[in-house]
């Protein structure tokens, strides 16, 4: 039944729309609730446009499906069709009695805490400790892969964090044809993927396939310029050809030398030499079978300068992704000298701390159920003072100064309690305080309504200015007299009204 495919999809986009909605209305109270808000609001985003795209294929009906049921239904014979589709449907439970129904409204429901987080779950098995739900980089398996590469220099994991993206010399002393390694290839495609996959989980409502294209843009650009860092076409010295991406194809090339040879013999022979054998260890050990360097023009190369391009793209890539997540990359360099001056133990407890954090926290924000070895460090507050920015309660003076103990009610506001002249004073031109006058009927000059908190009060005040601008407007209607041909006088707005009506 198209038609009612047709339907669903409708019924399906307007509760995913309100389902979004409903979403984005409530401020998240820690990183891993914003995360799993933002990746559950992506994932109903996907879902309409696939349900648009569904209906625009309903719509365009291709088929002529839909034409031919609009036809059965408008001229053939109603109750017909209609019985006619009830024994479909009949015959379909009878043949799958056990097909479950979709049920969009429980599907698209908000979770309460105690009907459990599917979301929450993924967010939680979606980042490493080290990553803190997306607030710093993971880079040490990276890191352990870069020491790995043959010619690097030995650098600490903080220094490394400053130099990932950086693959021109001093930061990076790897030769242009080491680069085409299979070892070096897959390091830096895995750096790339890495970054992709810690934006797209950090970042799930950008629009990240545009941002991706950008890069992709730039580097077209700068490889037909050959503007690209480390990878511009040069010639060099003494008829070596290492970074140079033409042949001479005059004589022979040495993949393991790096060295192209005019005579042959003297290619044969130096292949015994204590130079060329260490030379082809070496190869070996970085992993490369493939010719390092181009041979003679013509195809092989095209080829030699297309894996050029391959590994100058994965290249650019990172250092488009690393300058996109500078903030994270700061904030990991920052995270990483904290950490190494703590202990072990406190290492764990605080990984422990972060990970009970979002399902200790209360409606207040703060922990319900602490911990055993929480109860040396809690915090002693017998007045109930409220807390300041460093999670300790404010003075017993400063309380008393800002009247922090004096209660003021509203019962505009429902009978809320405010805690402080402060506060109370703030509330008038608060959302609350204004809803509530208007759902006693009063819709202009709010501002005249302020320190009345009764609702009695407020509707006299309400009434009483009502009566004014009524006796204001009497009085301007009668201020200007008018005189009709047997000589009376009467108002202006009375006297046009008699004339309109043809009694004058």
């Amino acid at each position: 039944m198209v038609l009612e495919d047709q339907r669903f999809a409708h019924e399906d986009l307007e509760r995913l729309e309100h389902a979004i909605a409903d979403r984005v209305a409530d401020e998240p109270r820690n990183i891993r609730e914003r995360l799993a808000r933002d990746h559950e609001i992506a994932h109903f985003l996907t879902r309409i446009e696939d349900q648009s795209k569904r209906l625009l294929d309903i719509y365009k009906d291709a088929d002529g499906l839909r034409e031919q049921e609009l036809q059965s239904i408008s001229t053939g014979e109603q109750f017909e069709e209609f019985y006619k589709q009830l024994d479909d449907i009949k015959d379909f439970h009878k043949r799958y009695p056990n097909e479950p129904v979709e049920n969009l409204e429980r599907a698209y429901k908000r979770r309460q805490p105690g009907e459990g987080e599917i979301v929450g779950m993924e967010i939680d098995n979606m980042f490493t400790g080290e990553e803190g739900f997306g607030q710093y980089l993971d880079l040490t398996t990276l890191h352990e892969d870069y020491l790995n590469l043959p010619g690097v220099k030995r650098l600490t994991y903080v220094q490394y964090l400053d130099i990932f993206d950086s693959f021109t010399p001093p930061q990076l002393l790897i030769k242009r044809n080491n680069k085409l390694s299979d070892k070096y290839f897959k390091y830096v495609g895995e750096l790339a993927t890495y970054l992709e996959g810690f934006i797209k989980r950090t970042k799930p409502l950008q629009d990240l396939d545009m941002l991706f294209a950008s890069f992709d843009e730039e580097f077209e650009k700068q490889w037909a310029a050959g503007e690209v860092p480390g990878w511009t076409e040069e010639k060099a010295e003494n008829g070596a050809q290492g970074p140079k991406t033409e042949g001479t194809g005059e004589g022979t090339w040495c993949a393991d030398c790096e060295k192209e040879f005019k005579n042959e013999n003297v290619y044969k022979n130096h292949l015994t030499g204590k130079k060329h054998i260490r030379a082809a260890e070496a190869r070996k050990a970085a992993g490369s079978n493939e010719t390092s360097a181009p041979p003679a023009g013509g195809v092989q190369s095209a080829a030699y300068r297309l894996k050029e391009r391959a590994v100058a793209e994965r290249e650019h890539r990172i250092r488009s992704l690393a300058q996109a997540l500078q903030s994270e990359r700061q904030a990991t360099r920052i995270n990483v000298e904290r950490r190494q001056g703590m202990t072990e133990r406190e290492r764990q407890m605080e990984l422990e701390a972060l990970l009970a954090e979002p399902e200790s926290l209360g409606a207040d924000g703060r922990g319900n159920e602490p911990s055993d070895d929480e109860g040396d460090e809690r915090i002693y507050n017998p007045l109930k003072l409220p807390l300041a920015w460093d999670g300790k309660p404010i003075p017993y003076w400063l309380y008393k100064l800002h009247g922090l103990g004096v209660e003021y009610t509203c019962e505009i506001c429902g009978n809320f309690v405010y805690m402080g002249r402060r506060a109370f004073d703030k509330h008038f031109s608060e959302a609350l305080h204004i809803f509530g006058l208007k759902c006693l009927g009063i819709t202009s000059n709010t501002n005249l309504f302020r320190e009345i908190t009764r609702i009695d009060d407020a509707i006299r005040l309400w009434e009483k200015l009502e009566q004014d601008r009524k006796k204001d407007r009497d009085h301007t209607d009668n201020v200007v007299q008018m005189e009709d041909a047997e000589g009376n006088v009467m108002p202006e707005r009375i006297y046009l009204d008699l004339q309109k009506q043809g009694i004058l």
